[in-house]
């Protein structure tokens, strides 16, 4: 590092679980980020703030009014404007020596694949469940930490998978992709700052994962209600008949 990534990650370095070397893997990690509305708004961020080396960031979208409500990425002068290119601004701001990779477009599965197979660890900050069921895919083809968060209403959730490792479950194993669970804030609503709260928490454990040794909280489901506050833990299991990771699958990809 040079004197000035020194003197911006300071507070990092004066962590003895981080220090100089845990600072250094994350100025050489690279992180895909799929959604950047609302969870991926924060998450962005404080990767970027934190140091990490390169970010891609996927999102076909443009900037909307309602988006302003969550999405602290954006502006008013941001509307109409692509999703990716209006965060690039932003991010670029807070680490002017972070790579960024721009994906405007919808990627489907051999891209999405290919994009996962390029980077250390996937954030899925999507808002549809197909979306979400192929990241698990890609990322359980290419043994990708995948950390997840969802967030509706008053509730949010989050969970760090880790697929490839040990008994460890994977994204299909909580949310058959068969299940009609499809919902959206479109249509239901959410409170502003939750988005914030759990994508920082996808951050957090990013960011944990890619500078300390084996500290991470994996295969654990966090339920939480805005309005009390309430946190759920749930420890998840492998499901022994799932479509992509069960024992008994034979080559499920």
């Amino acid at each position: 590092m040079d004197d000035q990534q020194l003197l911006q990650y300071s507070r990092h370095l004066l962590l003895p679980d981080i220090d100089i070397e845990g600072q250094e893997r994350l100025l050489a990690a690279s992180a895909l980020i799929v959604g950047l509305g609302g969870l991926g708004s924060p998450a962005a961020m404080y990767l970027a703030s934190s140091g990490i080396g390169r970010l891609v960031l996927n999102d076909f979208d443009t900037v909307d009014p309602s988006n302003l409500q969550r999405q602290i990425l954006y502006g008013w002068n941001d509307i109409g404007h692509l999703k990716t290119h209006s965060a690039a601004k932003m991010l670029r701001s807070l680490n002017k020596g972070m790579t960024l990779e721009l994906r405007p477009e919808q990627l489907e599965e051999a891209s999405l694949s290919a994009v996962v197979e390029g980077v250390d660890i996937v954030l899925d900050c999507s808002d549809n469940l197909a979306t979400r069921h192929r990241i698990n895919r890609a990322c359980f083809r290419h043994k990708k930490p995948l950390v997840s968060g969802a967030v509706i209403r008053f509730e949010g959730q989050f969970c760090v998978f880790r697929p490839g490792i040990g008994e460890s479950p994977c994204y299909n194993c909580l949310y058959e992709e068969s299940e009609e669970l499809e919902d959206s804030c479109s249509r239901s609503g959410v409170i502003a700052p939750l988005p914030g709260i759990i994508g920082s928490l996808q951050a957090l454990e990013t960011v944990k994962m890619l500078t300390m040794k084996d500290y991470a909280i994996p295969d654990t489901l966090f339920l939480l209600d805005a309005k009390t506050l309430d946190i759920q833990r749930l420890k998840l299991k492998r499901n022994p008949g799932c479509s992509i990771c069960g024992v008994d699958v034979q080559n499920p990809l």
